[in-house]
């Protein structure tokens, strides 16, 4: 049997393709359960409670936080994200491996409790190409995009500090190499 890495980190600057790349992984390998964060942002169109996020108002989330139900949480762009930490240890028990989309803050919390995780960051092409997929997207002010791609500045200097940093230039490719490395 390959050594299966459980707790893989994928990071990366808002417009990278995350979430498209990972679809792609949960399509081809069935033994990933992608974590399903909190956030106390607003859904954006399509949404779905419980599916994409677990929608939280900032009281209950600040609990959690109190109680230490949270894996890692951070605060971005005016909104607090999170990992429950009991779906992430069920899932692990189940001897599933559990994919873990959070942003560059969350991911060095879980780097330093659970050093042993695999930890990708998802570079883009370039810079022009990471501006361009944010604005299309169209879910956004102008406001908040020039907050994400400030901040995507300050994550892709912090991209060195993770196992892998892989570019998504081919999304079926990423989502191969991803794979390759969680079998590894």
């Amino acid at each position: 049997m390959k050594n299966l890495k459980k707790l893989i980190i994928l990071t990366g600057p808002s417009g990278v393709g995350k979430g498209t790349v990972i679809k792609e992984i949960l399509a081809k390998d069935k033994n990933i359960w992608l974590s399903i964060s909190a956030t106390t942002r607003e859904p954006r169109e399509g949404e779905k409670e419980g599916e994409n996020y677990y929608f939280l108002n900032q009281e209950k989330f600040k609990e959690m936080i109190k109680q230490n139900l949270f894996l890692e949480w951070a605060q971005f762009a005016g909104n607090y994200y999170g990992t429950p930490l009991s779906s992430v240890n069920a899932k692990i028990k189940q001897g599933l491996s559990v994919l873990l989309e959070i942003e560059v803050e969350g991911a060095k919390q879980i780097k330093e409790k659970f050093p042993n995780s695999l930890s990708i960051f998802l570079l883009p092409p370039n810079k022009k190409e990471l501006e361009r997929r944010i604005r299309n997207r169209g879910t956004e002010k102008e406001e908040a995009i020039k907050k994400r791609l400030s901040r995507a500045n300050y994550e892709i200097s912090a991209s060195d500090e993770f196992d892998f940093a892989l570019t998504n230039n081919d999304v079926d490719e990423t989502a191969k190499r991803i794979i390759e490395l969680i079998q590894t």
